[in-house]
């Protein structure tokens, strides 16, 4: 193997002392398109090599500099540089292997820095950053902590600025926190100084490339195919739908899957804060929330987006997370002809989420009373859904419960299906199944207006589902 000329010293604050361990990793694909997938599968040993190459230029390379540099400079120094490394730990690596981990290592130094291959690898749902020192991610429901670090505070800095420039929004002094979103979606909340006391910190939500569908959720036991038989019928039926689950417990993932069977004719309004959602229907108008400028003027709220959107001829609302004042307009718009319309709740159970949602109607400062309130949300919502992320890390539909009007001043439900744990083992995995209660919907009449008939025994109690 010929290895290009040593790194010029300008680029370095001191030059590196590699030391050879010995270390070996076969040499595997080099199609570009698929060695990322072989170094995931097959090659776990040489992600650590690259992590703890990038974390060697981190502290070697001066980075000021290096912004400054052409592209083909740098590319032709970083390459140089990997070509000694590379040799130096004896690392086995043919020439277009070399080739292509050199190009990671410049996208990495391009783009979002030491997180780059962590935003690369699919097996990591959340980046959570805690100031520069200190990075964890969350690999299938549990979190760990990473070799990841960054090389001083105005470094991380940095790397946030390029997050939030992209998205034309801006963090400092006068506007500390931020939520914003990368080109692929991701979506990131950022606090920094002087909120956060001991410097910035980063959330990053990753989600799949490949959006779940409810087959998929089936696949990985979150849910049950009559449980999802039932969500599908319900969707296609227009049937109003509240999603409640803590932080993390796949609400979203959930609503982007259930909005798969929308018929593809409606025109969809979707509101958020960060845009978030994935919708895989043709007519789709996305709105997004917009904070203060400069001068701490400009800010545009879920509620005006939505007053808005129904001047929009939608045919169903979908807001991605109802949080304030804006639960009132979608009550209102789910009461006045846009039948259908899903949106999600942070809450602990269904019946706790409709408390927060009263809690938020009253927000909007309306003169109405308790019964008026939840008069309202029966009459609004039909079917609420409730996820929960297990100890073990899984994530489970643990509800469906049907709304069924009103008794007195008390919103009635009834339980179509739940989720019960069963043990859990020495390694902290939870056993558990899903029951059918034995309730049949009300609004299974209104299914059948649809041309929709679902089976007697996805409600039977004793059936497996």
């Amino acid at each position: 193997m010929s290895f290009l000329p040593s790194v010029p010293p300008r680029l370095l604050d001191r030059r590196p002392t590699p030391k050879p361990n010995g270390h070996a990793v076969e040499a595997g694909s080099a199609d570009p398109e698929t060695f990322y997938r072989d170094l995931i599968d097959q090659r776990p040993a040489l992600i650590d090599e690259k992590l703890k190459l990038h974390a060697r230029i981190i502290d070697e390379f001066n980075l000021t500099v290096l912004e400054k540099l052409p592209r083909a400079e740098l590319v032709k120094q970083v390459h140089a540089y990997v070509a000694n490394y590379v040799r130096a730990e004896k690392i086995s690596l043919n020439r277009k292997e070399l080739d292509i981990f050199a190009e990671e290592i410049i996208d990495e130094m391009t783009g979002y820095g030491p997180i780059e291959p962590l935003l690369k690898d699919p097996t990591v749902t959340d980046i959570l950053i805690n100031t520069h020192k200190l990075c964890f991610v969350e690999r299938f429901g549990k979190l760990c902590e990473t070799k990841v670090h960054f090389k001083d505070e105005a470094h991380l800095l940095r790397i946030i600025g390029k997050i939030v420039a992209g998205v034309g929004r801006r963090v400092d002094e006068s506007s500390p926190m931020v939520d914003a979103r990368l080109p692929d979606g991701t979506r990131v909340n950022i606090a920094i100084r002087p909120i956060a006391i001991d410097g910035p910190l980063v959330s990053i939500r990753k989600f799949s490339e490949r959006p779940f569908d409810m087959e998929r959720l089936v696949e990985v036991g979150t849910i049950r195919k009559p449980m999802v038989d039932l969500l599908k019928a319900a969707v296609s039926g227009r049937i109003s739908i509240l999603i409640s689950g803590g932080t993390g417990s796949g609400k979203t993932t959930l609503l982007n899957a259930l909005s798969c069977h929308i018929p593809s004719h409606e025109r969809l309004i979707t509101i958020e804060d960060a845009a978030e959602l994935q919708l895989q229907q043709p007519h789709v108008a996305r709105l997004e929330t917009r904070p203060t400028n400069a001068e701490g003027k400009g800010e545009i709220r879920q509620r005006e987006l939505v007053k808005n959107a129904l001047r929009m001829r939608p045919d169903r609302i979908i807001i991605g997370e109802c949080r304030g004042e804006e639960a009132f307009d979608m009550l209102q718009a789910m009461n006045t002809g846009h039948e259908g319309s899903m949106s999600t709740v942070h809450a602990n159970s269904p019946r706790e989420a409709l408390k927060r949602l009263e809690q938020m109607v009253a927000m909007a400062g309306m003169a109405m009373n308790v019964a008026s309130i939840r008069g309202q949300i029966a009459s609004a919502i039909t079917l609420a859904v409730h996820l929960q992320r297990l100890p073990d890390g899984k994530r489970r539909v643990t509800s469906v419960t049907e709304i069924t009007g009103m008794e007195g001043e008390s919103i009635q439900m009834q339980e179509i299906y739940r989720f019960v744990k069963e043990h859990t083992d020495d390694s902290g995995n939870i056993t558990g199944n899903f029951h059918a209660t034995g309730v049949r919907p009300n609004f299974l009449d209104e299914l059948k207006a649809y041309g929709i008939d679902l089976p007697p025994g996805h409600f039977d109690p004793a059936r497996p589902l």
